[in-house]
């Protein structure tokens, strides 16, 4: 059952742009036709409720090119300690966010009218009306923006609306969490200047700062500077599952202060309280990390994050045709209408409202 327009679900985090600009056809008509390959296509998204989400333009790394660095692990590991990857530099970050964020704008012109990539609340709403999927420009680490940030207001032009300060490495605005298990996300330095420049222009020109990925550190210099709501875009919680990449108490708390949200990551590593990547894991995981969010900091605070084509997704939900299933274990659960709802997309909405500018800013 495909979820009502009440619960039409819009999304925290999604890898599908990478994985068509490094698919060896690189044609974005293939997102139309309905596969068994990767989570996203266009018929398995009407399929399961998707209205919209962030589409990450990500820049790989050049050790690591093709697969996430937990990629060897195998499901009976309950501990490990991956070291940061290499940094990649400015002129390839560059090449390879131009890349994706064109991947975005083909999808958009190859939709004729189903997809549109969004730059206010309004533009979100309207999608939500339609039944067009509704798409945010999203950079999971900042590596693409020169230290000067004259990228960044080109970018914002462009469609910018998003910007994780860090992927799971260094840059010149901060430092990333290695993937560690069992470790807390407290693994380094915070921003640098440069960072808080960043966080800052972010702030003034209405970008969302995401700060997945980002260690503790950075976390609470973010916290300190930013005057928007706080936003993790796909994580989950550090007391459920003591992964290095999930929210310690504390920090779920300063989200909810500053009535930000909290995208729940799919990936089955960071739902487990073992830890294990195992793929034989029920949405009931995914259920319990919603509930503790919710009882922690309320119910305008949590929302989806998944991680969708760049995470192991537990084999019960599938893919994104599988959203349904989990809808229905929320209200299995106990949540109603109203709160599905907010989870599903109100939330999200909200907080665009609260960060993005309905026009340039001066």
């Amino acid at each position: 059952m495909t979820p009502s327009k009440d619960q039409a679900i819009f999304d925290g985090h999604n890898d599908s742009l990478l994985k068509i600009c490094l698919s060896e056809s690189k044609d974005p008509r293939s997102f139309f036709e309905h596969s068994t390959e990767n989570h996203l296509d266009l018929p398995r998204i009407r399929q399961g409720g998707f209205a919209g989400g962030f589409f990450a333009v990500f820049v790989p790394s050049d050790s690591e090119p093709h697969e996430h660095p937990g990629a060897s692990l195998n499901d009976t590991i309950t501990s490990y300690d991956i070291p940061l990857v290499d940094p990649v530099n400015l002129s390839r970050a560059r090449e390879m966010t131009l890349m994706g964020m064109a991947t975005l704008f083909r999808l958009e012109a190859e939709s004729k009218g189903q997809i549109k990539v969004v730059r206010t609340a309004r533009e979100v709403d309207i999608c939500l009306e339609k039944g067009i999927i509704a798409a945010v420009l999203h950079m999971e680490g900042a590596e693409g923006i020169d230290p000067e940030l004259d990228a960044l207001h080109v970018f914002y032009q462009a469609g910018l609306r998003s910007v994780g300060i860090t992927w799971s490495r260094v840059n010149e605005f901060g430092h990333g969490v290695p993937f560690k298990f069992p470790h807390s996300p407290d693994t380094g330095p915070g921003l640098s200047d440069k960072g808080i420049n960043l966080v800052k222009a972010c702030n003034r020109l209405g970008i969302i700062v995401d700060l997945s990925h980002l260690n503790e550190q950075g976390f609470w210099d973010t916290a300190r500077i930013s005057q928007a709501p706080l936003v993790v875009t796909h994580a989950g919680v550090h007391t459920l599952c003591p992964s290095s990449r999930n929210l310690t108490d504390k920090q779920l708390d300063a989200v909810g202060e500053t009535n930000g949200i909290v995208g729940i990551n799919f990936h089955v590593g960071f739902l487990r309280a073992d830890g294990r990547l195992d793929p034989d894991t029920p949405i009931r995981e995914i259920v319990r990390h919603i509930r503790y969010v919710v009882d922690r900091i309320g119910i305008d605070h949590a929302a989806f994050g998944s991680d969708f084509d760049g995470a192991t997704i537990p084999e019960e939900l599938g893919d994104v045709a599988g959203l349904p299933k989990l809808i229905s274990a929320l209200r299995e659960a106990g949540f109603g209408d109203d709160d599905l709802k907010k989870i599903s997309h109100a939330n999200w909405v909200r907080v665009f409202r609260q960060t993005w500018k309905e026009d340039d800013p001066a």
